[in-house]
């Protein structure tokens, strides 16, 4: 679903961190069926970083209905219903590493609305953050509760920026509000990252 930039945008990064050994784990928030996350935890593998974790933060049926009004207002209805392929269950996306022979301990699930679950996520230092939330909503809880904990020189990924008008409106009012101004990378025509400021 990605394709390949963005999956070669994830290698580079990744090689990036591991290269200048910049802390922390990796995580993906919305992970439809685990493919990018795979492939994280496949990199990790491949270069012996096997202190780091993949955290796979997702509802794990669909989206949410949003009550956030930026969400509401444009009637951006992403949930099961309308695409049930957006949704796959935790137990298929562990499959999908099984597949790979990529499941082990370093594989952490975090099951629920990221409202719910991404403030009290037991992470500590993250070095990439993929965010697929979509939503005004998602993006901004991403942002929110999970910066923070990004380390410096740490990469974020956001996935939507320029396929949804509510997910670029999220990460420019978090941007703005944090006075952030590391410079946004092209990935693709949908898709950008940059780097936490050293």
């Amino acid at each position: 679903m990605v394709g390949l930039q963005r999956l070669n945008n994830v290698e580079r990064l990744a090689e990036q961190i591991f290269s200048e050994g910049i802390t922390g784990d990796f995580i993906e928030a919305g992970v439809c069926r685990g493919g990018v996350a795979i492939f994280m935890r496949a990199l990790q593998r491949m270069y012996g970083e096997f202190s780091r974790k993949v955290w796979l933060a997702d509802s794990f049926q669909g989206l949410p209905v949003s009550t956030a009004s930026q969400d509401i207002n444009t009637g951006l209805d992403l949930t099961a219903t309308r695409y049930p392929e957006l949704a796959a269950s935790q137990q298929q996306v562990l499959d999908n590493f099984r597949l790979y022979d990529l499941l082990d301990e370093g594989v952490q699930c975090l099951p629920g609305w990221f409202a719910d679950t991404l403030p009290k996520a037991p992470i500590e230092k993250l070095a990439l953050i993929r965010a697929d939330g979509d939503l005004y909503s998602s993006t901004m809880e991403i942002l929110v509760n999970l910066y923070d904990r990004l380390s410096p020189g740490g990469f974020i990924i956001i996935d939507d920026y320029f396929a949804l008008k509510v997910c670029q409106q999220a990460v420019d009012e978090f941007r703005d509000a944090r006075g952030i101004v590391a410079p946004i990378q092209l990935i693709d025509q949908y898709s950008i990252y940059w780097r936490r400021e050293v």
